[in-house]
């Protein structure tokens, strides 16, 4: 394998880590106020997130990091183009970011308020925005980028209240199960429409990988599918399972669709950096990934148990 390809390959698994992490992290944020009916509920929903938030947002830093070492050209081109929608993304991680640290520390209601206007403003900017910047990165035009957002947003609530179902107990997950139920209403006939158009783009593109294209998002509708039905089921793992699967084939299918030309007129091999450049950042990767790897999969074991009202009051 050229490398490339490899770091194309490496480059569309970081951000797709970032999309199924930082997914239920930001449909939290969203959802934490609507499920909840008291400050103790609240803060039941929001320590969910409360211990891997902040490091679910360094697959976003790796990824962009990634592609400016390995693509500068490609870095250049979509951050110059998508300039103000960029800007947008970071306002709403800076307050999503003070607002989860903050409303620990405050104790009037209005303050709290404020966090959790910022939390969950600060979750629905980055959701909405990424989809509708790689939609539009497949088909030009303000449909198919809103689209693209409004098929982000509603998929990264579902993936959200699934989350806080899986690691709950009580009411708030008896809401959250309901509030998944609800949002799937529109999440499933969105995703079939958004996901139906990366095939097409990448057919257009005249990329050969079509077919696979076709089975990422045919397999990712599959699982969105299976998502309802687990959690009509009450099955809370096997559906978080689904909607992680369902982000993962996007992504999958998103990335082969933009091979080999992840923006139009710039192929891979005229965004790449040269061979010694790549071939160093190769090593450092195979030093550097695992640990990270091996570090947040501890991180997901240590806090696994369900949290109760009490336990986060």
């Amino acid at each position: 394998m050229e490398l490339t390809t490899l770091w194309f390959a490496i480059i569309a698994f970081l951000w797709t880590g970032f999309f199924v992490l930082e997914g239920f992290d930001f449909g939290v944020g969203m959802l934490a106020p609507l499920i909840s009916r008291d400050e103790r509920e609240h803060k039941q929903a929001l320590a969910t997130i409360g211990p891997v938030w902040d490091g679910n947002e360094v697959w976003l830093i790796s990824a962009v990091g990634a592609m400016f070492a390995a693509f500068p050209a490609w870095y250049a081109g979509l951050l110059s183009e998508f300039y103000l929608p960029v800007v947008l993304v970071l306002a709403g991680l800076i307050m999503r970011g003070v607002g989860l640290e903050w409303r620990g520390k405050v104790h009037h209601f209005s303050d709290r308020a404020w966090c959790d206007l910022g939390i969950g403003v600060g979750s629905a900017l980055p959701a909405f925005i990424w989809g509708a910047v790689f939609a539009a990165l497949l088909h030009d035009g303000v449909l198919a980028a809103l689209a693209g957002g409004v098929f982000s947003l509603s998929l990264c609530l579902l993936h959200g209240a699934v989350f806080i179902a899986l690691k709950t107990t009580g009411p708030v997950r008896a809401r959250a199960r309901r509030a998944a139920l609800a949002v799937s209403v529109v999440t499933l006939p969105v995703g079939i429409a958004a996901l139906s158009g990366i095939p097409g783009a990448g057919a257009a593109a005249g990329t050969g990988a079509a077919p696979w294209v076709w089975a990422g998002a045919l397999a990712s509708m599959a699982a969105l599918a299976a998502a309802v039905a687990l959690t009509w089921r009450g099955r809370d793992g096997w559906a978080f399972t689904a909607t992680a699967s369902s982000i993962a084939l996007t992504g999958a299918a998103l990335f082969t669709a933009l091979w080999p030309a992840p923006l139009p007129g710039l192929t891979v091999a005229e965004a790449a950096s040269g061979p010694y450049t790549l071939t160093t950042l190769t090593w450092i990767g195979l030093v550097a990934l695992p640990f990270v790897l091996a570090y947040q999969g501890w991180t997901y074991w240590v806090f696994r148990r369900r949290l109760t009202a009490a336990a986060a009051a």
